[in-house]
């Protein structure tokens, strides 16, 4: 539906997405091992790490050699490989785009729980709703559901650059069109439930993501954007104290319109 390249969204909190840029290297790196492989390996590391919803319930057992991790630590192992290059890219750069600023609200730590339980949970709503139980379940996307169902609640007028339809490049609140995607996401498993894509591992990555942000985001963190507070440190420098004595209290109302009132 569409491709999103960049949000007008600074961070407030943190001074660099750490952990966000972590995951990134680390989705990276496992795709550039399983590459160098030959075909043969390729296939055996991308099955051992994957999540299988008849091993996971114990209907059906991995061929020897192909259990390269304990089957419970699939529902994370396989949120860090992919089918293919273009699998990889797309959830990368929903990552990047919309992680820094989930993880800006929550903090390293949290943002690090709140991703490997979005990829759990996804790992666990594929398995139970999915008719080919027998098939290996791989990629981030049930993580990055999560991670978009959490900037929606806490972003949802931040002005979002998207790529719609590969082809026009057009400015959006985000709600705009990351609720299509989540409706979009909803639809396809009811209307779909067959297709190559695992709709059941979005669907629960975005349920866990719309719950995990109200328990682990900051204290004080508002959701939906009816404000954007700068933080303290900020305020404090010359040119944002000026704002305050001269009383504004270094807030920055969002007018509906896109620009900030100072």
């Amino acid at each position: 539906m569409f491709i999103p390249l960049h949000d007008a969204n600074t961070l407030k909190h943190i001074k660099v997405q750490w952990v966000t840029l972590a995951l990134i290297a680390l989705n990276v790196a496992v795709w550039l091992f399983t590459s160098l492989e030959s075909e043969q390996a390729a296939q055996a590391t991308t099955v051992g790490l994957s999540y299988i919803p008849a091993v996971a319930f114990g209907q059906a057992q991995l061929a020897e050699g192909l259990d390269i991790v304990p089957e419970p630590l699939t529902y994370l192992t396989y949120a860090f490989a992919h089918s293919g290059f273009w699998h990889l890219a797309s959830n990368m750069v929903f990552l990047w785009v919309f992680g820094d600023n989930v993880e800006d609200a929550m903090g390293h730590m949290r943002f690090l729980v709140f991703y490997l339980l979005c990829a759990a949970a996804g790992a666990l709503c594929h398995g139970l709703l999915t008719t080919t139980p027998e098939a290996p379940l791989v990629g981030a996307s049930g993580a990055i559901s999560g991670v978009v169902a959490a900037y929606v609640m806490l972003h949802p007028r931040v002005r979002v650059w998207v790529l719609v339809f590969f082809r026009v490049p057009l400015p959006l609140p985000a709600f705009v069109p990351l609720l299509l995607w989540i409706g979009q996401q909803f639809f396809m498993l009811a209307f779909a439930p067959d297709a190559d894509v695992s709709w059941g591992a979005h669907v629960g990555g975005i349920l866990a993501g719309a719950v995990l942000i109200l328990a682990l985001r900051r204290r004080g963190v508002p959701l939906f954007d009816r404000e954007i507070v700068t933080p303290r440190a900020v305020r404090n420098e010359a040119g944002v104290g000026a704002a305050v004595a001269a009383g504004t209290d270094g807030r920055i109302e969002r007018l509906p319109w896109g620009r900030d009132r100072r």
